[in-house]
């Protein structure tokens, strides 16, 4: 049998499993109602929590950004790659999340391998929930450090593996808000124990910047927990509507991040118009209250909905709701049912999620109406 023949076998049995991923065709801009594959649909599957992909504002801070910035950043940004709106950008989040100094990264993922390969390695331990983003356990693996990791939001499990480490460096991963099942972590039981066991504490707040904490600050303002040891990692893609990710922490680390963080040094910067569309986002969310309200409020009248339907939910409140099916082809079979009644929900698979847990997960945007959920309610009661 050829190498090609054993890689078709191999996705054929994915097709057999259900467990084939395809792409959807995009035609226009993110936002509520979308148009997919030509279909025009009402979409529950974007990030875009706080409707800012589309906003005027943005887009005009790009068109007036353009002249002066040109479109591509040319090089890295230790090279002639970190232009002016780059920087101002980095103190304005620094200033915004109240941390001493931040450093932009091109994605979420290249930051987290940033951050935990720079910070430990060989002599080294990394500690992570077990439903971490990929990129998480990724730069575990990436940095050669032991890798240990807890059962779900165990936190009796997580004291236990700090107090038998013997590690040099230690470091404990989380995503802030877990983005399959949109349950937020207990991050002030995590830092206590980091504090309690020397670690350090890399947060991805990917879904929850933005949308938690005072004036969409993020986790640690939802906690209202500070300490020198917690490296806070927002994506820029969600909730802020551009692109990009960036890292906050204590001076130290971001200049030691600047030294040894290869995801960083060996890349070219993001384009600076893009950083121009960030500070405007910024300003968008720190007033964007009636948005986060607005936004409750549609999570509240979603569960309420199909709880009463029936559906199986698990505890969320926040913008990510879970519907777990268990099947592979049966949540396959009703993701293509709601797309036939105009409405896009994505079938979310292992490996992505734990075997025997497929699901509908239905983002929630604030740029979704009233009227948007109660059409979807609607539809999974037909379904």
């Amino acid at each position: 049998m050829t190498a090609l023949s054993r890689l078709t076998n191999q996705i054929a049995a994915l097709t057999e499993q259900g467990l084939l991923r395809q792409r959807r065709l995009l035609d226009g801009a993110q936002g509520a109602q979308v148009v997919v594959d030509g279909q025009s649909v009402l979409s529950f599957c974007s990030n875009d929590y706080l409707g800012l992909a589309n906003h005027p504002d943005l887009a005009s801070a790009i068109v007036q950004a353009l002249p002066t910035m040109g479109v591509g950043a040319g090089a890295s940004h230790l090279v002639t790659g970190h232009h002016a709106a780059h920087h101002a950008f980095e103190s304005a989040f620094a200033e915004f999340v109240a941390l001493p100094r931040a450093l932009l990264f091109s994605t979420g993922y290249m930051a987290n391998l940033a951050v935990v390969t720079a910070l430990v390695g060989r002599d080294g331990e990394v500690f992570a929930d077990k439903l971490n983003h990929a990129s998480l356990n990724d730069a575990a693996l990436l940095s050669r450090a032991k890798f240990s990791r807890y059962a779900h939001a165990d936190m009796a499990a997580l004291a236990r593996l700090l107090a038998a480490s013997r590690a040099a460096q230690k470091i404990v991963v989380v995503d802030a808000v877990f983005s399959m099942d949109g349950d937020i972590a207990d991050i002030t039981a995590i830092l206590a124990l980091c504090e309690q066991y020397d670690a350090w504490l890399l947060i991805d707040d990917a879904h929850g910047f933005g949308v938690l904490g005072d004036a969409g600050r993020g986790v640690l303002s939802h906690f209202r927990v500070q300490s020198p040891r917690i490296i806070y990692m927002a994506t820029l893609g969600k909730a802020a509507g551009v692109f990009g990710a960036v890292v906050a922490a204590e001076s130290a680390v971001i200049t030691w991040l600047l030294q040894k963080a290869r995801t960083y040094i060996y890349t070219t910067a993001t384009p600076p118009i893009l950083s121009a569309a960030l500070l405007a986002s910024l300003s968008i969310i720190a007033q964007a209250d009636d948005k986060r309200a607005h936004l409750r409020a549609l999570v509240t009248q979603l569960r309420t909905g199909l709880l009463q339907q029936g559906w199986t939910l698990w505890a969320s409140d926040t913008a990510i709701q879970p519907v777990i099916i268990g099947s592979n082809h049966a949540a396959l079979s009703l993701s293509e049912r709601l797309l036939t009644l105009g409405i896009l929900v994505p079938a979310i698979r292992p490996p992505t999620v734990p075997q025997n847990t497929a699901r509908l997960r239905i983002s929630l945007s604030a740029a979704h109406t009233v009227a948007d959920v109660a059409r979807l309610l609607d539809a999974m009661g037909q379904a």
